[in-house]
């Protein structure tokens, strides 16, 4: 099975040596399920001719905000339709989980109650999962047919369903913990608050579900569809 990764956004250049890019985090946390990928950076206006040029999609996080007046933006959004329309099978990260909502008729905003980072306790179908978080855009909004698998007080519409086609989760599944203390170091200081970095460095230590998530994903492409 064809993967094609629209990769929305870049590692800090101080973290690629040791950690790659965003992209070459999926093929990571997705080995074993015989995946095939291809990477298209549009970010930087690479886009597929087309839903048909993969079997299924995953569109990565990002720096930037879906409501930003980028150019790739609108383009992004039509090839998100596009996809859904195809029944093709999709996954959002962070910024894909943002972004598909938005598309798809919901509203993403800078979040009022401030930045989620780090180690974070999601309620996921009934079930407490810790994955590693990294924003302060939310969903604030759901577009029709959304909805709810996961959440928690900080952020309600952590992780969302359409139909049976599309899966989407704010936080970041890729993230090991030790990327996100370099994220933490690179891209963290004088952006979040100093009392959150630290409390998330306090609780970087634990062990996260990453791997729970990665086998949800990877089940949720396969899956026989009608």
């Amino acid at each position: 099975m064809k993967i094609g990764i629209l990769q929305t956004g870049h590692s800090p250049d101080m973290l690629k040596g040791e950690f790659g890019d965003y992209d070459t985090l999926f093929p990571a946390l997705l080995d074993g399920n015989g995946f095939d990928f291809e990477t298209f950076a549009v970010v930087d206006g690479i886009f597929p001719s087309g839903a048909e040029d993969a079997d299924g999609w995953l569109i990565t996080g990002s720096r930037h905000g879906a409501y930003e007046g980028l150019p790739w933006i609108p383009q992004l959004e039509d090839l998100i339709r596009a996809i859904r329309d195809s029944g093709r099978p999709m996954v959002g990260i962070c910024f894909g989980h943002q972004i598909i909502a938005q598309a798809l008729g919901g509203k993403v905003e800078k979040f009022s109650g401030g930045w989620a980072v780090g180690r974070t306790e999601y309620d996921y179908d009934g079930k407490k999962v810790w994955l590693n978080a990294w924003h302060q855009d939310q969903v604030t909004e759901l577009p029709e047919k959304a909805r709810v698998m996961g959440q928690n007080d900080f952020c309600h519409n952590a992780m969302l369903a359409y139909d049976d086609t599309i899966w989407t989760v704010q936080a970041h599944p890729e993230f090991s913990n030790d990327f996100v203390a370099g994220l933490m170091r690179t891209r963290g200081k004088g952006v979040v608050p100093d009392t959150l970095l630290q409390d998330a460095a306090n609780r970087q230590t634990a062990p996260d579900d990453n791997a729970e998530i990665a086998r949800i994903m990877a089940d949720f492409f396969k899956k026989a569809r009608a």
